[in-house]
């Protein structure tokens, strides 16, 4: 039987956002009990005034390599075949994924749903959630922040949802390594073009990033793109445009086709959480 991890990842620096804490913390306890899956935590560092504390051009470099070394540690005591991890900013999915492609090698392939490529490198950003992908694929090996050591090839690297005319030069990257963009629209009806990618490219294993900005803001209402009193027309980046009936119905298309060794759902911004738990902390019989 394989092993399964849980892991639970609170990071919020990559994306310089302390909600993520919670975010991820509500994610792991709304997800399914299992009976079987070993559960484990990254402990991050909750100190939420840090502005920048830029290493290797990356704000609050320090601290995410640290967050990563533990993550790692984790991995490689537990030796999991599958890997589920709950995050927190995108920066998450980079440590446990390259894990996978450490274990799987050539038969693994990485579907990336998501809004945005997450391809930049410090030379663009100086967030590492902006940065994921690219360091997945071997974008980035100049620090120890943004290396992998067993990065995806590009053609076993498919991007479902991204927003394709919405693409900013952070994000061209993704355009100039010829990687597969499958807009929303072309996955309304069917997966098909997702399981031609998986034979074609003799893939085995899927590891799943899973950003929950590739849902539509009126689908799913606990993404940034839906805070309340905001217009999604005004959001400075691409709003996704998925279900999340159609993401239900890819992975358990994904699923008949190849195994999936890998989810990180990452980004789950609970709005009504977060306004309750500071409006509770602004009365006086919670002090």
């Amino acid at each position: 039987m394989k092993k399964t991890l849980r892991l639970t990842y609170p990071q919020w620096q990559g994306g310089m956002n302390p909600d993520y804490v919670l975010g991820a913390e509500l994610l792991e306890k709304i997800a399914p009990p299992s009976l079987t899956a070993e559960h484990a935590a990254v402990t991050v560092n909750r100190k939420f005034d840090l502005k920048s504390c830029q290493l290797d051009g990356i704000d609050c470099g320090a601290p995410l390599l640290e967050q990563a070394k533990q993550a790692e540690k984790i991995l490689q005591d537990k030796q999991p075949d599958k890997v589920i991890v709950f995050g927190g900013d995108c920066a998450v999915t980079q440590v446990p994924f390259d894990y996978l492609s450490g274990k799987y090698g050539d038969k693994i392939g990485l579907l990336w749903l998501d809004a945005h490529p997450d391809c930049s490198t410090v030379k663009e950003s100086s967030h590492l959630h902006e940065m994921v992908m690219g360091n997945l694929i071997g974008l980035s090996p100049f620090s120890e922040i943004t290396a992998v050591q067993h990065p995806y090839e590009t053609k076993k690297v498919l991007l479902a949802g991204v927003i394709e005319e919405s693409l900013r030069p952070m994000d061209m990257a993704c355009k100039e390594k010829e990687i597969r963009i499958l807009s929303p629209e072309s996955l309304k009806e069917n997966s098909d073009e997702i399981l031609t990618w998986i034979s074609e490219t003799g893939i085995e294993y899927v590891a799943v990033h899973w950003d929950l900005d590739v849902l539509h803001p009126l689908d799913f209402r606990s993404i940034y793109p839906a805070e309340p009193y905001t217009d999604p027309q005004e959001f400075p980046a691409a709003v996704g445009r998925m279900k999340l009936s159609e993401i239900v119905r890819i992975l358990n298309d994904v699923s008949k086709k190849a195994e999936i060794v890998g989810m990180s759902i990452t980004e789950h911004l609970p709005w009504d959480a977060f306004n309750l738990r500071k409006s509770l902390k602004a009365i006086s019989i919670f002090e």
